[in-house]
């Protein structure tokens, strides 16, 4: 059984830092994109960062290239987000998924419906 679980969510000021994880346990995450999206109350889900896990290749949304860093450790399974500067426009709910592909950099991986794994979220609130 697969399962994804986030971590490290949290209520942080504007400029301030949080480093979210997202543990895999069931699933092997080598050779695989690994991904972080977030959803803003009434918003749509929207992808922030992948990894391709077989060669620590990482791919970002625009907007949020260089303040937001995407990372994994094989050996314990396990996808970081480490974001930076955040504002409050990045509060959101926080979601890590896999998707069985090593193809992460196409306009496929962006696309929640093409992941297969999630997890159950972790709220980030950053406040002005």
């Amino acid at each position: 059984q697969v399962e994804l679980v986030e971590s490290g969510g949290g209520s942080v000021q504007a400029g301030g830092s949080l480093r979210l994880s997202c543990v895999a346990s069931g699933y092997s995450s080598s050779s695989n994109c690994m991904a972080w999206f977030r959803q803003a109350p009434g918003k749509e889900r929207e992808g922030v960062a992948i990894i391709y896990t077989g060669d620590d290749s990482t791919y970002y949304t625009d907007s949020l290239k260089g303040r937001f860093t995407i990372s994994q450790d094989n050996a314990k399974n396990t996808v970081y987000l480490q974001m930076n500067s955040l504002k409050p426009e990045d509060t959101a709910m926080y979601y890590c998924a896999a998707r069985r592909s090593r193809l992460c950099g196409g306009p496929g991986s962006w696309m929640s419906g093409h992941y297969h794994y999630w997890g159950q979220g972790t709220q980030v609130t950053v406040s002005s």
